[in-house]
């Protein structure tokens, strides 16, 4: 069995080493560890690669979890001369020089699957130089990207390629994988059981950093097995995935917003820990929290609002770590606070109002007139004071005559808002009563 890298020899009679992970590269699809939803018989690629009918593809799909792999064995599955490139490093000469020689191939009957790596890299521009050549036959594209296609991918360029959508690997896929490189180097890892699943988790549904650190571990000279603390003194824990900028920031907000919005504080302090253990910002969490205080609690709790500027005011003064603590009992306030919409939905449903009628002037009872030309026309006759009206409320008009009164608050039975209910109602109560013909609706 093999040691830790291969005996083969180059000119000078040394080994050049060659990474466990390209000896561990799969040879067939069938090779493949996870994915079986894009592999298996009745998935999409099993399907095309049954049928002879193969379409030009995305791959979309964290690190480490094969797109590249994939790629090269459907060039060998059908035959096709496999060209790669990387949008990182490709330029628009390049890419020319790819087409030409993809079309002089095609000339002698050898088709060409062209890999894009990072395929989102490339501009609309050049996103758009593939198309021709896509539609001509002369290049069979398989794209790879990390970041969500419907935002980074031309529509032109979607339409044309089918998107596959690849899983990080399961600890069962990174475990059998595992078992692939131990029988490779012909020795098991010197790892006891709970430090074994330490490594694997360390890996972080990614099978190349697994490789990578199975490798590390291979080289030590030890007597015995490792234990989890000894594993992780001796390894870095692999930073999880996470840009601030991409899919995973938008993804784990939402997970954040929508577990406050549920009303699970645990889960909402996940995502709130995933996120700054990912190097999110704390401020640009303060604000979220906050937003989430003013959209999904408003006036259900409107102390919400005000523990949350609180948060975010001794954030600044204490800073990291001590000020995120503050945060987070925000967000568990927030979790477990009554919850309503109602407010946000006013103010959209009166925004909406306000663009359908903006030209519209208030009644002029309720201007006021400095002048006595004002006076004159009729501004502010007709007013009712309502401290000096029954209840302390007239009754009064306050839209545009010409306008139907509009309903926008209708506050929920939750909360603070089961009192603001109470209010509504015995406001539109008293209004129908004292004008009989222009009540609440």
């Amino acid at each position: 069995m093999a040691d830790l890298f291969d005996t083969a020899t180059d000119d000078t009679g040394a080994a050049p080493p060659r990474p466990l992970a390209d000896r561990l590269r799969p040879k067939t699809l069938g090779d493949v560890i996870g994915q079986e939803q894009v592999l298996g018989p009745e998935a999409p690629l099993g399907i095309m690669l049954a049928s002879g009918s193969l379409s030009s593809l995305v791959l979309w799909g964290p690190p480490g979890v094969g797109k590249t792999t994939i790629a090269r064995l459907l060039a060998r599955e059908t035959d096709l001369h496999f060209e790669q490139i990387s949008a990182i490093f490709t330029g628009v000469p390049e890419l020319r020089k790819v087409f030409e020689a993809a079309k002089m191939r095609r000339r002698t009957g050898k088709g060409t699957l062209l890999f894009v790596d990072e395929i989102h890299r490339f501009n609309k521009a050049q996103q758009d130089g593939f198309l021709p050549h896509m539609e001509d036959g002369t290049i069979l594209l398989v794209g790879a990207t990390t970041e969500n296609p419907s935002f980074e991918l031309n529509a032109a360029l979607l339409s044309r390629a089918q998107v596959l959508v690849l899983n990080r690997l399961t600890l069962a896929d990174l475990e059998r994988l595992a078992q692939r490189a131990e029988q490779e180097m012909g020795r098991a890892m010197p790892l006891d059981g709970p430090a074994r699943e330490a490594l694997l988790e360390m890996a972080d549904g990614d099978g190349r950093a697994l490789l990578n650190l199975i490798e590390q571990v291979a080289a030590w000279k030890l007597p015995g097995k490792l234990g989890t603390d000894a594993l992780t003194t001796r390894l870095m824990k692999r930073a999880a995935k996470y840009d601030k900028s991409g899919d995973e920031h938008y993804n784990l907000i939402s997970a954040l917003h929508k577990s406050v919005r549920g009303s699970d504080p645990d889960a909402a302090l996940y995502w709130f820990a995933r996120m700054l253990t990912g190097g999110e910002d704390p401020r640009f969490l303060a604000r979220r929290i906050t937003r989430m205080a003013v959209e999904d609690i408003g006036l259900a709790d409107p102390q919400a609002q005000t523990i949350c500027l609180h948060a975010w005011e001794t954030y600044e003064r204490l800073g990291s770590p001590e000020g995120e603590l503050a945060l987070a009992q925000a967000v568990t306030y927030l979790a477990l606070a009554p919850k309503s919409n109602a407010g946000y939905v006013a103010f959209k449903a009166a925004m909406d109002g306000a663009r359908k009628t903006g030209s519209e002037p208030p009644p002029k009872h309720i201007l006021n007139a400095p002048t006595r030309m004002m006076k004159e026309q009729g501004f502010g006759a007709g007013y009712s004071y309502d401290h000096d009206a029954e209840d302390g409320f007239s009754g009064q008009n306050y839209f545009p005559d010409t306008m139907k009164r509009g309903v926008y608050y209708t506050p929920v039975d939750r909360g603070f808002e089961r009192e603001l209910k109470k209010r509504v109602e015995f406001f539109a109560g008293l209004r129908a009563k004292r004008n009989p013909d222009k009540g609440r609706n």
